[in-house]
């Protein structure tokens, strides 16, 4: 267990595509140990290997809601519907918000932590956490799609964002 480095932009590792992971390995569970003791370390909501210098597919997420932890591999989006627009943060992007718009609801598909199969249907705040940390796993940041980017007033710095 150890709280690791996050990398800032313009750190090449975040533009990489990041790689599968062929199997669950004790490495990987512990990679998700990690990863989930950063993210609260930071503190964050959301949290992608790439984030720590890691080109893995492998995400955490804790929006404080009644799912808890959720740790994935190889997470992908099966099905998006709706639309919401808000704004995010990223903790490889200080001092900077955007506003956002992403789909409402999401079928999100993953590994845990064991390798068992994990189907999700997800909405709001949790869907947009997911695609902000997918988008990671993909190169992209959410200044590449943002409405609009800008440095949050001090209210603004107190909002749960991505």
């Amino acid at each position: 267990m150890a709280i690791r480095l996050i990398v800032k932009h313009p750190d090449p590792v975040l533009r990489e595509v990041a790689k599968p992971v062929p199997k669950i390995t004790p490495n990987i569970q512990k990679l998700l140990t990690d990863m989930a003791e950063t993210m609260y370390d930071a503190p964050g909501v959301g949290l992608a290997a790439p984030q720590i210098g890691i080109s893995k597919r492998v995400i955490v997420i804790d929006v404080g809601d009644e799912h808890g932890l959720i740790e994935m591999v190889n997470p992908e989006i099966l099905e998006s519907s709706g639309e919401q627009f808000g704004p995010e943060g990223c903790l490889s992007i200080p001092g900077l918000q955007g506003d956002v718009r992403r789909k409402e609801k999401l079928k999100v598909k993953g590994l845990d932590r064991n390798g068992q199969e994990v189907v999700m249907d997800v909405s709001g705040f949790l869907a947009r956490a997911f695609q902000h940390e997918i988008d990671h796993l993909n190169g992209i940041l959410f200044i590449d799609i943002a409405d609009r980017v800008y440095e949050p007033s001090r209210d603004e710095e107190d909002e749960d964002v991505v």
